[in-house]
């Protein structure tokens, strides 16, 4: 069986808000995260996109979330592909819409909304919120601050039960 090339994570976790923000107004809007379906892949242009997701949400080993906004489910805002692996999530794939990738984005909090859901689907699955994936190597240091995720070694990294319970209890109110 061919082994899968694993890809390098390189978001970047502009805010940790409560939901998504608007950068000019400080407005929070409450967000839904839910499992994409292929009629939403309609919605996505290739172009607006850096990865496949047509081949993720077909790829049965992963599990392909799409996070928008409460009063506006129809704008992906932005998607996360993870695997079950037992005993912690991985996560293959984290992506903002483009919109959000330049200067002028108008929210904050996507990256950082996606990551703490994939910890609270590790919590739920009774892994302890452990998450793990692998980084560009300029961005481990940005993930220990932000995430308070641990190194590994080489690219991998993992999002322990302390800082996987501090980004759920900033994202999720029980």
């Amino acid at each position: 069986m061919k082994k899968r090339q694993q890809i390098p994570l390189d978001f970047i976790i502009d805010k940790l808000t409560n939901s998504i923000e608007n950068t000019s107004t400080g407005e929070v809007f409450d967000t839904e995260i839910v499992r994409l379906t292929i009629k939403d892949i309609t919605q996505l242009k290739k172009a607006d996109w850096k990865f496949n997701w047509i081949k993720e949400i077909k790829d049965k080993t992963k599990e392909v979330y799409k996070l928008t906004t409460a009063n506006n489910p129809t704008i992906i805002q932005g998607l996360l592909s993870f695997e079950d692996k037992q005993d912690h999530i991985f996560m293959h794939l984290i992506e903002s819409a483009k919109f959000y990738k330049n200067k002028d984005k108008v929210y904050l909090g996507v990256p950082g909304n996606l990551v703490a859901y994939a910890c609270k689907v590790s919590s739920d699955k009774g892994y302890e919120g452990f998450l793990a994936f692998d980084a560009k190597s300029a961005l481990i240091k940005h993930y220990k601050e932000t995430l308070y995720a641990t190194h590994f070694r080489g690219l991998r990294m993992f999002i322990e039960t302390n800082a996987a319970n501090r980004l759920i209890s900033q994202y999720y109110k029980s």
